[in-house]
């Protein structure tokens, strides 16, 4: 009899055993079906569009635009749309585009470059709505992205997404061997009489590298007009325009302190040449763009490759890809809105920081005029005409 209970017991705890596997397997079944769900109905068709139409140009700021094409990714995910990536400088590519539809040629699909550009081509009715064409999950899935929202820099938050969100301290970079980077604690620390003469600047005077910089200058209530006067006025400050040139001079020790020259310093510094760029000093920090913004033109003549690239593009494989492939090509890689991506690639400079409290400078159309900062810039080159 003690056999015969004995043998039940131990069938019972068979039993017992044997469900619970069945339970564990059945839901990692769920879990994997779940995993790998198939696309939305709304996906598979714009993808097999897509297809159909055949190719997507992608007009993009250079060394940006560069790096996508040459990284290949994704004409592996989508081997049957031909990506064209047509670059050039965000100068360039606005008289360009402008050009094209003067003569009513309809050829970019995606126009990745700056918001101010881009809320030009807004005015003059040349946008389709982005927001409409974000059909991936992980895309439209807000939490994903920074303060748990998509950044538009419209006010009708459809048309210009943001998709980076650099932050901004100046832009200012100096020698390391003639340099002690605690001497800088404010921003108001750069315009000490003990620089004088050992500052050179690109030419804000231009468009380009700085113009987001001085934006933050100018309109900081922590720093202001005053700051601005001072650091071109007071400073003898030389200027320059190609970029190289000031990081040469910055690395060879002609000069302390380099405004607005840090992504050619950045790729000096890899070079382990003795620069380096400051950090945030106490008045904080502004948030720009830079060139990601993203819009869609209308009219596009391949509508569906154009959502599939977006979509792609806005991805955590897209935004890595440009990270990546940024890096990979010693250019500064832009900290992505995204937040559920590894930042490790973004120079710690590049990086938001969460005990800073940032102004959005393109959050606000006044806040991106330029025509403010260049009459004192202008005044005080006049003045000073050092160059």
């Amino acid at each position: 009899m003690d056999v015969v209970k004995k043998r039940e017991r131990q069938f019972e705890t068979f039993i017992i055993a044997f469900s619970f596997v069945v339970f564990v397997s059945l839901q990692g079944l769920c879990f994997s079906y779940a995993a790998s769900a198939p696309p939305s109905a709304e996906w598979s068709r714009t993808v097999e569009a897509a297809s159909k139409e055949g190719q997507v140009n992608v007009y993009m700021y250079a060394t940006w635009g560069q790096a996508i094409q040459s990284a290949n990714v994704f004409q592996k995910a989508f081997p049957n749309i031909g990506l064209s990536v047509v670059t050039g400088s965000v100068t360039d590519l606005s008289q360009r585009i402008l050009a094209e539809r003067r003569a009513n040629k309809y050829l970019a699909d995606v126009i990745v470059i700056g918001v101010n550009v881009s809320r030009a081509l807004l005015k003059n009715n040349m946008l389709d709505p982005v927001k409409s064409g974000l059909i991936l999950p992980e895309v439209t899935d807000e939490s994903k992205w920074w303060q748990g929202k998509h950044l538009y820099a419209d006010p009708d938050d459809q048309y210009i997404f943001k998709f980076s969100g650099i932050p901004q301290y100046g832009s200012i970079s100096y020698n390391t061997k003639l340099v002690k980077e605690n001497e800088f604690k404010s921003i108001w620390d750069f315009v000490n009489p003990k620089w004088k003469g050992k500052i050179t600047a690109r030419d804000v005077t231009r468009p380009g590298p700085g113009n987001g910089a001085m934006r933050f200058f100018y309109n900081s209530p922590k720093i202001g007009p005053e700051f601005i006067k001072r650091l071109f006025g007071e400073m003898d400050i030389t200027l320059f325009r190609d970029g190289r040139v000031g990081a040469d001079w910055l690395a060879n020790g002609k000069y302390a302190i380099c405004f607005f020259c840090s992504s050619d310093s950045y790729k000096a510094a890899s070079q382990g040449l003795p620069v380096a760029d400051f950090g945030p000093m106490k008045e904080g920090g502004g948030l720009v763009s830079g060139y990601g913004a993203l819009v869609m033109p209308k009219s596009a003549p391949h509508s569906n490759a154009a959502k599939v690239f977006v979509n792609w593009f806005l991805s955590r494989e897209g935004q890595l890809t440009l990270q990546k492939a940024l890096t990979s090509a010693h250019e500064e890689a832009p900290d992505s809105l995204r937040i559920d991506i590894p930042k490790d690639d973004i120079p710690v400079v590049n990086r938001r920081q969460e005990n800073i409290e940032y102004m959005d400078l393109d959050s606000r159309e006044e806040w991106m005029r330029r025509d403010g900062y260049l009459k004192l810039v202008k005044s005080a080159i006049a003045k000073n005409p050092k160059e």
